[in-house]
């Protein structure tokens, strides 16, 4: 199943008072972050709805698979949702696959919100049904935790501003391998990506693409095999820029290699720019929220910088 090659599709804006759906498409968790996060939703002047599904348990997963399917399905079908965020990552989205439909996503384009093991369904809703996800914030893990947990300025202007959202940086940013590049934003954690590889639901991005790569406490060398998987599927080569998040505890214990250094040995003879240090998703501090499908330039120099240069919204 190849990704849709399309322009893609935008969901509306979202505006104050919007309702929003809350899923657990993945993983279960703690009820009084569930119930943190949601205050924080409704900060943010949206008014968070959710069924009794969100709840459910499953061993390690928020239940069955076809339960969490459907959930998601109806927030997408229904006429007064204008947005979907996830309750947390874990793992379980990839489940949901086979059960989702990609000419209904397509019908209702909706603002998508998820980081971690939402990377499937990142891939999904952009890659194969071509419309614009974001790379951002989950209710437990990053909003229960409010300005600790997450960037509150680059959440709102992605789902909410029809304007581009312009350079994202942060004193953590390198250049790794220097130049300029652009093209559209794709990617998530790279776990995700690679194991999506071989199935019908690959991450299969364009020629051209900024490929984003985030990821936590794997260590150096299963970054290398990792990196090395996207090398060999030609996934790598495909891409124009390459941008990796801080990789926080991936470094080697006991002072051996770390994933800033794995990285600098792996992308040495990579044909663009790449960047290190990208705060969305896994990250020690607030997580920057990054519109997936849109056009992205890749400025790595002295001041090195992702500038989203297209709106994710309308």
């Amino acid at each position: 199943m190849a990704l849709h090659r399309d322009r893609p599709l935008k969901p509306r804006a979202l505006r104050a008072g919007d309702r929003v759906a809350i899923v657990a498409p993945a993983s279960p968790f703690l009820l009084e972050a569930f119930e943190q996060g949601v205050g924080e939703c409704r900060a943010l002047g949206f008014e968070p709805v959710y069924d009794d599904s969100v709840f459910a348990r499953r061993g390690y997963v928020a239940g069955d698979p076809q339960v969490r399917a459907t959930a998601l399905r109806a927030a997408w079908q229904a006429p007064d949702i204008a947005g979907v965020f996830t309750a947390r990552g874990g793992y379980g989205s990839v489940q949901l696959l086979p059960y989702l439909d990609i000419d209904e996503v397509r019908a209702t384009p909706k603002v998508f919100v998820g980081y971690s093991d939402l990377t499937s369904l990142l891939v999904y809703f952009t890659g194969l049904c071509g419309v614009v996800s974001f790379h951002g914030p989950t209710i437990v893990g990053r909003l229960d935790k409010g300005d600790e947990g997450y960037d509150r300025d680059s959440l709102l202007r992605a789902v909410r501003d029809t304007s581009p959202m312009g350079e994202m940086g942060g004193s953590l940013l390198e250049t790794v391998v220097p130049g300029q590049a652009s093209g559209p934003l794709l990617g998530g954690t790279l776990s995700q990506l690679v194991a999506s590889l071989g199935t019908p639901y690959a991450f299969d991005p364009p020629k051209g693409h900024v490929l984003f790569i985030d990821e936590v406490a794997e260590r150096p060398f299963r970054i290398d095999r990792m990196i090395t998987q996207l090398r060999l599927s030609g996934v790598l080569r495909r891409a124009s820029a390459v941008v990796f998040g801080e990789l926080p505890k991936c470094d080697e214990p006991g002072g051996g290699p770390t994933a800033r250094a794995t990285v600098s040995d792996l992308m040495a003879d990579f044909s663009g720019p790449v960047l290190f240090g990208l705060a969305s998703g896994h990250t020690t501090g607030p997580a920057l929220t990054l519109p997936f499908g849109v056009t992205a330039r890749v400025v790595a120099d002295e001041r090195p910088r992702l500038v989203i240069e297209e709106p994710a919204v309308q």
